[in-house]
């Protein structure tokens, strides 16, 4: 055991669980046995049921933010460890999710893939704590409806408030994961031939006066898409039409007036060469 993994198991076993979970996610290949099975000694002591979220947070955050935050949640998983500290998260593994490929997909793997994503593309924290919270509505949907998550927004909402509060999280962690929560699917169906709603939607994310709010939920939605089997790494073709309707609008003076909204809805729509732009969404 490295010498500084072992003065934080001594100095308090529930960090050295989490720390270890990151620092075997590192390494090449799978963890063996035997320590996974120390780490599975340890969680079943209880060892984490006594800890602080708020201790929890700062492990958490070093292990989103390494190269492999899949592999460290999976190894979480497999000692019991993220049963007990994110059981929102533990809860979506078995839960189906609608493909557009044959069959369907694992909802908690699919959350897994999305992180590997983020990690490739070096995202920042509020990224991958988006990536890991916003399906967590969907993991007591009605099962008559599976794989569809009818309402899931109502659901996810309260549960990312609570996570976030639970780890003090900062808050643009919890402000992502909200509006990725509430807006992502909308950038998934996102269409050329309504410039009118993408005008509006741009408005809303901030495209135009928070640019790198908006960024980062596009890099969201990037990961969440080629989180799906077959996008692996693929460019995400989403972000380019918003990117071309952002850039159509570069030149219009906001005056916050309806105005500013209709000329901006007219040059997506000269930009997508499309005339439905009063369409409202």
């Amino acid at each position: 055991m490295p010498p500084l993994l072992n003065e934080i198991v001594q100095t308090d076993p529930a960090l050295g669980i989490l720390r270890h979970a990151a620092l075997l996610a590192e390494a090449e290949g799978a963890p063996d046995d035997e320590e996974l099975d120390l780490l599975y000694r340890q969680t079943d002591a209880g060892f984490l049921l006594d800890l602080a979220p708020a201790r929890v947070w700062p492990e958490l955050a070093r292990g989103l933010m390494g190269s492999a935050p899949a592999k460290m949640l999976g190894n979480l998983r497999e000692c019991g460890a993220l049963e007990q500290i994110l059981p929102e998260v533990e809860a979506l593994f078995g839960v189906p999710l609608l493909s557009d490929q044959p069959g369907e997909v694992d909802l908690g793997e699919h959350v897994l893939a999305s992180l590997d994503e983020a990690s490739f593309c070096e995202a920042p924290l509020a990224v991958r704590f988006a990536l890991l919270t916003m399906h967590v509505g969907k993991a007591d949907s009605p099962k008559e409806h599976l794989p569809v998550h009818y309402k899931h927004i109502e659901r996810g909402c309260p549960r990312v408030e609570a996570i976030a509060a639970r780890f003090a999280a900062p808050a643009d962690c919890r402000e992502l994961a909200l509006t990725a929560l509430a807006e992502s699917e909308r950038v998934h169906r996102v269409s050329k031939m309504r410039a009118g709603p993408v005008a509006l939607m741009l408005e809303r994310l901030g495209a135009f006066d928070a640019p790198d709010v908006f960024a980062r939920l596009m890099t969201v939605c990037a990961c969440d898409y080629r989180a799906f089997p077959g996008r692996t790494r693929a460019p995400y073709p989403k972000a380019a039409l918003l990117e071309t309707a952002r850039a159509a609008c570069a030149d219009i003076r906001d005056d916050g007036t309806e105005a500013t909204r209709e000329a901006r809805a007219i040059a997506i729509a000269r930009a997508f060469q499309s005339l439905r732009w009063a369409d409202e969404d």
